[in-house]
């Protein structure tokens, strides 16, 4: 089965490429690899939440930020359809490096990126085994809670 369908399969829709909020491209291309600039979790333009990661009155909870950086990964996979023409040309996901902007008692980031690695296992099965690091960080652009690039290999 082709990646395409089984977004489909899966009733998931790329989003439009989000825009760089500053001096950048969304994604670039080099040899047989695409990096994607950090994707934030935009829905229709606008962050779903912001703020920072933890369990506390006014932070973000761990679950909505997995579901955030869920959603993040579908802007990274849009703006690598967008190089590629289709995902169907991924030969495998190479490396996914994640960032929570996380309460200094969360530890719980792995989790948070989660994810965004659950999901390209679940689009791209064996070829969505990646390496991955999972950072807590003080503060986010716009303040947003998660943020993820993306590395792919394509032919």
């Amino acid at each position: 089965m082709s990646f395409e369908a089984r977004l489909n399969e899966l009733g998931i829709q790329l989003p439009d490429v989000a825009p760089p909020v500053a001096a950048y491209v969304p994604a670039v291309v080099t040899g047989s690899h695409v990096y994607t600039s950090g994707q934030l979790p935009f829905v229709s333009g606008a962050l779903p939440a912001t703020g920072k990661v933890g369990d506390g009155h006014g932070l973000v909870p761990a679950d909505d930020a997995k579901s955030y950086a869920r959603t993040a990964v579908l802007n990274a996979l849009a703006a690598v359809r967008a190089e590629l023409g289709s995902l169907d040309r991924v030969t495998r996901v190479v490396k996914l490096v994640g960032f929570v902007a996380s309460d200094p008692a969360f530890s719980g980031q792995p989790g948070v990126i989660n994810g965004a690695s659950e999901l390209l296992g679940e689009i791209f099965g064996d070829a969505g085994r990646h390496a991955r690091s999972a950072v807590g960080v003080a503060v986010l652009p716009l303040d947003a809670p998660v943020e993820l690039e993306l590395v792919v290999e394509f032919a």
